[in-house]
């Protein structure tokens, strides 16, 4: 189908998501996905049946879409049908699927401790650190201003993070300490603007981009001779487990991550070494028991 002749309907699809505060970015997603069908189906999407969707996830499947992809089209196409067309067909002709559940790839502190001193400048060193000592989301590290980091209270002021939602982060001294020798030196050589981007991108007015970030962490990564399949969001996963197992309540870790549901922060109990170390094996506890070498 051409842009001409989807345009009323996805200006139509626009405005709905706009009313109801959708962000640029899933507006954009939602978008791609309907384009998807639509190349699909071959015709106006608004002409599709209930059939005809659960045909096209069959076809994705077969595809070997994934299922993020398969749900993120599911939500696409249920907000046009639902909302847009007020039709029900997407909910009667797809189902979400079921993602699976892997354990999140820890470090050990030691580990974290070599990536971040390898890291490549003090900037990027600092930005890793607030990943890995606040448990940010790299988006939530790039957007960051000098402001946001309040010294009296020691915490750090993240506005509208995932779910649109503003909360506050834990601010511990190391990290304080690090943040000042780079504001300092970031001042030195003008590239921190008055009221500006705490790790300014290559142009101060403009932010870190996540993409430079995580070139940054690979970069470190390999400099500290780490061989784990360990990504950017990582440090953010070892920051909840090496809390939790320093005894942190898992209420407050899910407060410092800024969860909404307790079950996404009670997936970290799952490696959490001092949760395993802490249980006897049944074996240990058969009398008498396996003897070590002599």
């Amino acid at each position: 189908m051409t842009d001409t002749s989807i345009s009323p309907l996805r200006q139509r699809m626009i405005e709905d998501m706009t009313v109801r505060g959708f962000t640029a970015g899933t507006q954009r997603s939602y978008i791609t996905a309907v384009r998807g069908f639509t190349a699909f189906f071959g015709r106006f999407p608004d002409q599709a049946t209930a059939e005809d969707l659960r045909r096209y996830q069959l076809h994705m499947r077969s595809s070997g879409a994934t299922a993020t992809s398969m749900n993120a089209a599911v939500s696409a196409l249920r907000f046009l049908f639902g909302v847009t067309l007020g039709r029900n067909d997407a909910e009667t002709g797809m189902t979400t699927v079921r993602q699976p559940r892997k354990l999140a790839v820890i470090l050990s502190p030691d580990e974290v401790a070599r990536l971040l001193d390898a890291a490549p400048g003090l900037k990027h060193k600092a930005a890793l650190s607030v990943a890995y000592g606040a448990g940010l989301r790299a988006s939530e590290v790039i957007s960051l201003k000098a402001g946001d980091i309040d010294s009296e209270r020691m915490v750090i002021r993240v506005e509208q993070g995932k779910g649109r939602k503003d909360r506050y982060a834990m601010l511990s001294e190391p990290l304080l300490y690090l943040l000042r020798d780079w504001w300092r030196m970031a001042n030195e050589r003008g590239v921190m603007l008055p009221g500006g981007w705490l790790f300014p991108g290559q142009n101060p007015v403009n932010p870190l981009t996540t993409r430079q970030l995580n070139r940054a962490f690979h970069s470190a990564r390999d400099a500290a001779g780490i061989d784990k399949p360990v990504s950017l969001h990582s440090l953010r996963h070892c920051f909840a487990t090496h809390l939790l197992e320093h005894k942190v309540d898992i209420r407050v870790i899910q407060v410092l991550l800024g969860h909404s549901k307790l079950d996404t922060t009670a997936r970290y109990s799952h490696v959490a070494n001092t949760t395993l170390r802490s249980i006897k094996s049944p074996l240990e506890l058969l009398r008498p028991g396996p003897q070590p070498p002599a």
